[in-house]
């Protein structure tokens, strides 16, 4: 009887165990893992509102060198990224056609030169006869009508010779005109710079007519560009000459460029009734990275603080579970403090999305605000008490 009642309580211990062993096992299994959050410090830095907006890279001062005459383009001294000084030959237009013209006219004006030292000749002449017919009509030895015709005489010679003279001054008129449309068979550079673009070759045939064929394009000084973006009518406002900016490029995806505003133009830009506006970023380009015609991606500063304490943007809108919500005007931010979340109410500045300005509030580089409660099954970067509190 003793024997078969210790059996019975072996049994029922071991029962006990199996239950409190499964229990436990499905205790572990489903109670809700420690709760995480994602953490990032308290920073100083600048905090930029800013306006983005696309564009090309130009250079500051393009001139377009073209032509005044027709022609034949006889030599190509200039190509693609020709350095080129002020007064130098780029091309040369075929100058026969142009060169018999001037010989045309130095001839004609030689012509007219010759002219009127005869006429003078003939001033002379008969200024002589018309002071001997009026001596003889005076001492009755001639008559009027002698007197007469040696005084009319005498003042066509006098009008001839002014009418050479103005025949000249036309010949040499148009001498000038023929020596001036011979020069212009030389294509000179107006300015230093650099041959960013070359629209003719030798042998071809340019015509100027009613508007002058662009035969090059000189940049004067490419350390120096400009970026022509657009800035939509709701956001000009924000863009004032001198503000800072900043855009990158696709040859250069990694790199940002710097400069400032130099100009927004008044000048609207209409596609598809679509209004925006020309904002001119100017920049330096001492190494020649940037070409003329590359497509900029641009930021320009609409307001800005420096050196501010700071927090992510993100901090402003978290709010952990069972904890009251912020009101409508105020802003709260969640620090970790000796382990647990501490509510500290904070004034906020600008906010540019990614960080936030921070202008009182009980905060200081270094402390860790929370951004995130981290997902189930990965670690946050801190591991706080299960409960916030809500102390300030």
């Amino acid at each position: 009887m003793k024997r078969r009642l210790n059996w019975k309580l072996i049994a029922l211990v071991a029962a006990m165990v199996l239950v409190a062993a499964a229990a436990g096992v499905w205790w572990v299994a489903l109670r809700p893992p420690p709760v995480s959050y994602v953490t990032s410090p308290v920073t100083r830095g600048d905090v930029s509102i800013t306006i983005t907006a696309s564009g090309t890279v130009n250079p500051v001062i393009t001139v377009a060198v073209g032509t005044y005459v027709s022609g034949t383009i006889e030599t190509l001294t200039c190509d693609y990224n020709t350095r080129v000084h002020k007064g130098q030959l780029c091309a040369k237009i075929d100058p026969a056609p142009y060169q018999i013209v001037v010989d045309e006219d130095q001839a004609n004006l030689a012509t007219a030169e010759a002219q009127i030292v005869k006429d003078q000749a003939n001033v002379a002449y008969t200024r002589l006869a018309n002071g001997r017919a009026a001596l003889l009509f005076k001492e009755d030895s001639g008559s009027r009508d002698a007197a007469d015709a040696a005084l009319d005489a005498y003042n066509q010679a006098l009008a001839l010779v002014r009418v050479d003279a103005a025949t000249i001054k036309q010949r040499a008129a148009l001498l000038r005109a023929s020596q001036i449309n011979l020069n212009y068979t030389n294509i000179n550079s107006p300015v230093d710079g650099t041959v960013v673009t070359r629209n003719v070759t030798a042998g071809q045939t340019v015509a100027a007519s009613l508007q002058t064929p662009t035969l090059f394009l000189i940049a004067t000084d490419l350390t120096k560009m400009q970026v022509d973006t657009n800035v939509s009518e709701s956001d000009i406002p924000g863009a004032v000459q001198g503000a800072g900016a900043s855009f990158t490029v696709d040859a250069f995806p990694t790199q940002t460029f710097h400069g400032t505003v130099a100009q927004v133009r008044q000048s609207p830009i209409s596609v598809q009734n679509v209004i925006t506006y020309d904002v001119v970023i100017a920049v330096s380009n001492p190494n020649l990275l940037l070409k003329p015609g590359m497509t900029a991606t641009a930021a320009i500063v609409r307001s800005q603080s420096r050196n501010v304490l700071r927090v992510p943007s993100q901090a402003l809108r978290f709010t952990p579970a069972g904890a009251p919500a912020a009101g409508a005007r105020q802003h709260v931010v969640w620090v970790e403090r000796a382990g647990k979340l501490v509510a500290v109410p904070v004034t906020v500045g600008l906010d540019d999305e990614t960080f936030a300005e921070i202008k009182s509030g009980s905060l200081k580089v270094g402390d860790q605000v929370v951004t995130s409660q981290a997902a189930p099954g990965k670690p946050g970067q801190s591991r706080p008490g299960p409960t916030p509190s809500l102390h300030v």
